[in-house]
């Protein structure tokens, strides 16, 4: 009887496990199916794709209606998009696949392409405007009462791996004057930086400044009279053609030391003039810097220039000048708040017929940041005269610029000058700058 039992159990086991079996391979046999629909469809689409791009552009559309219709999983390919005129076509663009976007696809701009790399070519182009306006009273040295003082172009560019060009014009309403043309050589071996052209040269701290980035309308005395040597220059300072080396020089610890040494051809305004080719001038500037703390810096300068005059050949120039700037710039609200302090010293020795004239002047002035938009700044000036060192003129003048944008400002400034003459101006001078289009910086 137990024998009967268990015989009976094992059949009934083999009957389970065989229908088990049963049931596993019919699902087996079902995701086989599954997977062979799936590759079909796959092949079907590959081949529907393969077709649409072997096909041309004129009968793509034909072509998409004969391709039979993918399975539901896949959506259909998008009609391609109508053909744009080449009127109205952008430059540099082209149809985007179809089945990749929606049927509203527009042409894709070809980023890189021929037009791209020919910007590359141009020069970065920039114009600032300097609109002035002037009341008051001034019979020594008068501003026009209102004048588009000068507009400078500017043309910047990299030419190759080795050097930079700069072009700056101004255009005044006299004419069009090369203000700086330049090439630089910044990786010269030993360290050397060379620029070879017509450019501001480094003596002093403002020389080098072109009237639209100084902090005032005018220039200071000492520029006019030492540097240019006439009241009636518009433009003063050192500026001519000629070659520029610099170079940083071994030194301690967070000091920053920079030499530069310059020749030019001898013709700067009313201060230089040559009669012959030897008579050539030359100009040489040593600066140091350093950051007193991670808001505040120092720089000090020293410079020396010598050229021939407008005597003669055998009379002489000679200009000797320590500079002293004082930076005060919060990191973390540099855009609202600044203070920065400057002043120049210089020393005037030139040759007369009846006797050498050593002149002397001097201007300090500051500018404090009260806001983002708002500057008020102050500067005082004395200087002798480099023709007659017995006369001197001082001044002084209130400041107060407004920044509606980084791209233009406003600035009034209240002039009073004392002359060697006797006579007093008071004066108030208005100043509009703007700016279009591409301007580098300008040196720290």
């Amino acid at each position: 009887m137990r024998r009967f039992a268990i015989l009976v159990v094992l059949l009934l086991m083999m009957q389970g496990l065989a229908r088990a079996q049963g049931e596993n391979q019919d699902n087996t046999d079902q995701r086989l199916k599954a997977l062979e629909d799936r590759i079909v469809a796959l092949e079907e689409e590959i081949r529907a794709l393969k077709a649409e791009r072997a096909a041309p552009p004129a009968t793509e559309t034909a072509t998409q209606a004969a391709t039979p219709a993918p399975p539901s999983e896949a959506p259909p390919p998008a009609p391609a998009p109508p053909p744009v005129t080449a009127a109205a076509a952008p430059p540099q663009a082209v149809e985007a696949p179809a089945g990749l976007v929606g049927p509203s696809a527009t042409p894709l701009p070809v980023y890189g392409g021929a037009s791209a790399a020919a910007k590359v070519l141009n020069p970065d182009i920039g114009v600032i405007g300097n609109f002035i306006g002037a009341t008051g009273r001034n019979q020594i040295n008068p501003f026009p009462a209102l004048s588009l003082q000068e507009s400078e172009v500017s043309l910047q560019a990299i030419v190759d791996p080795y050097a930079r060009a700069d072009f700056f014009l101004a255009i005044g309403e006299e004419g069009i004057e090369v203000e700086e043309g330049y090439v630089t050589f910044p990786a010269l071996p030993g360290g050397f930086v060379a620029k070879v052209g017509r450019m501001r040269a480094m003596f002093g701290r403002v020389n080098s400044f072109h009237n639209h980035s100084l902090p005032w309308v005018d220039r200071p005395l000492v520029t006019f009279n030492l540097m240019g040597g006439s009241l009636e220059e518009a433009d003063v300072g050192i500026k001519d053609s000629g070659v520029s080396v610099s170079r940083i020089l071994p030194s301690v610890t967070g000091l920053f030391l920079e030499a530069t040494g310059e020749v030019y051809r001898g013709d700067s305004g009313s201060l230089f003039q040559s009669s012959r080719r030897s008579d050539v001038s030359a100009v040489g500037r040593l600066r140091a810097y350093r950051d007193l703390t991670e808001s505040t810096n120092l720089e000090l300068g020293g410079s020396y220039a010598r050229g021939h005059n407008d005597v003669g050949s055998a009379f002489r120039t000679q200009l000797f000048g320590v500079d002293a700037t004082y930076r005060w710039r919060p990191l973390r609200r540099a855009i609202y708040q600044s203070f920065a302090a400057r002043s120049e010293l210089i020393w005037s020795r030139r040759d007369e017929i009846s006797a050498t004239q050593r002149g002397f002047g001097f201007f300090t002035s500051a500018e404090y940041r009260l806001n983002r938009r708002w500057t008020l700044g102050g500067r005082y000036d004395w200087s002798e005269r480099a023709r007659d060192a017995a006369q001197h003129d001082s001044g002084g003048s209130l400041v107060l610029t407004y920044w509606p944008s980084e791209f233009n400002q406003l600035r009034g400034q209240f002039r009073r000058t004392r002359y060697a003459e006797g006579q007093v101006a008071n004066e108030f001078l208005f100043q509009f700058l703007f700016t279009l289009g591409a301007h580098g910086a300008h040196p720290f």
